[in-house]
């Protein structure tokens, strides 16, 4: 707006801006404001969701703490009730070592699957992934724990996965194979060495040994 222009000519100008831009404006601010409310009323949504599913949550795990036979059967509503959370990951990698401890390895290997799909932290899908091939392996599914151990993983998890895979190549009896993946593990353990493995890799010595 020019500043020469007289008071007159400035509310004539105002009145004509108004009537050309008038319903513009006004549409503009309705929908802003409009966006604003909605944009509060979805994030107070959120957060009354999330709530409401970390109590589910924390009321399912007394559960468990409580009774471990009604554990499962609470985790599986939990989990139908909740799958897009990410408390799901949690859940199912709890129901799969519940499972493990029963060896039942088949619904094992079905929650760890689940907890690796809905995974939405790196750390735990390693963990996840590590479990699964273990299972893999007391369901004799060899190749797939294989499979399942060439996903990518943080290096902290090396040692565990030439480990287990030093377990399946014995189990297919490629003892040679067994033998370099043992002494991987041991080689790359960062925490000193696992007797453990030392005690599979001296075995494993003495099988060889014994068949040359």
């Amino acid at each position: 707006m020019d500043i020469n222009q007289t008071e007159e000519q400035q509310v004539e100008s105002i009145k004509r801006f108004w009537s050309d831009n008038g319903n513009a404006i006004i549409a503009g601010l309705t929908i802003g404001f409009a966006g604003f409310v909605g944009l509060n009323y979805y994030n107070d949504y959120k957060l009354q969701q999330e709530l409401n599913t970390s109590e589910a949550y924390q009321t399912m795990i007394e559960v468990a703490t409580e009774d471990r036979a009604a554990f499962a059967a609470a985790g599986k509503v939990f989990m139908a009730e909740h799958s897009a959370s990410s408390y799901t990951m949690l859940t199912a990698i709890a129901l799969a070592k519940e499972a493990a401890e029963k060896q039942d390895w088949v619904k094992a290997e079905a929650y760890l699957s689940t907890a690796i799909e809905k995974s939405v932290d790196d750390g735990i899908k390693a963990i996840a992934i590590v479990r699964l091939a273990r299972v893999q392996l007391q369901l004799e599914q060899y190749e797939q724990a294989l499979v399942t151990l060439s996903l990518k993983l943080p290096a902290s998890f090396d040692a565990s996965v030439e480990e287990i895979k030093g377990d399946i190549y014995f189990k297919q009896g490629k003892t040679g194979l067994a033998r370099n993946a043992y002494q991987a593990a041991i080689d790359g353990a960062t925490e000193g060495t696992n007797p453990a493995l030392q005690m599979k890799l001296d075995d494993l010595a003495q099988v060889i040994n014994l068949s040359e």
